[in-house]
C-alpha cells in the first residue's frame, strides 16, 4: 500500500514539473516576441522607419473547402508599422473562387476574422511571414477585442 502510494507520488511529481517545463519554455517564448514586437516599434518611433509605409507581411495557405486540398486557399496580411493595413483571402473550390479584403487598424480588425486570417495578421505584427502555418505558435494581440464598425 505504502509502496502504491509513494509511485503515485512519484508520478505525480514528474507530471507536474513536465508541465512547469512547458509553461516556462512557452513564458520565455512570449516575452521574447513582446520584445521583438518593442522593438519594431522602437524603430518607428525614432524615425528608422516610415511608420505608414506597408513593412510586414504573412501568408497562410490551408484548406478552406473539403472537396479541395493541397492548401490551395490563403490569407494574406499586410500591415504597416502600426499595425494599419489589409487582410485579404482567397477561397479556392473546385467550381468558384471567393476573394475578401478585410481593414485592419491599429493592429485589430475591423470585421471578424477567421481563424486563419488572425494567424497571418499574429504573423506579420511579429515579422514572422512570409509565409506561417496554423501550427505555429503565435502570441494573441489584445485577447478578444469586438471589432469596431466605425469607418
Amino acid at each position: 500500500m505504502l509502496v502504491a502510494v509513494a509511485v503515485a507520488g512519484l508520478v505525480a511529481g514528474v507530471a507536474g514539473l513536465s508541465i512547469a517545463v512547458v509553461a516556462h519554455n512557452r513564458a520565455n517564448q512570449v516575452v521574447e516576441e513582446c520584445a521583438e514586437v518593442l522593438r519594431r516599434q522602437l524603430q518607428v518611433a525614432s524615425g528608422a522607419i516610415d511608420g505608414r509605409a506597408l513593412r510586414d507581411l504573412a501568408i497562410v495557405h490551408y484548406d478552406a473547402l473539403k472537396e479541395m486540398s493541397g492548401n490551395r486557399s490563403f490569407s494574406l496580411a499586410l500591415v504597416n508599422a502600426g499595425g494599419t493595413g489589409v487582410v485579404i483571402s482567397s477561397i479556392n473550390g473546385r467550381t468558384e473562387t471567393r476573394t475578401y479584403a478585410k481593414v485592419v487598424r491599429d493592429g485589430h480588425p475591423i470585421e471578424l476574422l477567421s481563424p486563419e486570417e488572425n494567424q497571418a495578421l499574429r504573423a506579420a505584427r511579429l515579422g514572422k511571414g512570409p509565409v506561417v502555418t496554423m501550427d505555429d505558435p503565435l502570441p494573441d494581440f489584445g485577447g478578444a477585442r469586438t471589432p469596431s464598425t466605425s469607418a
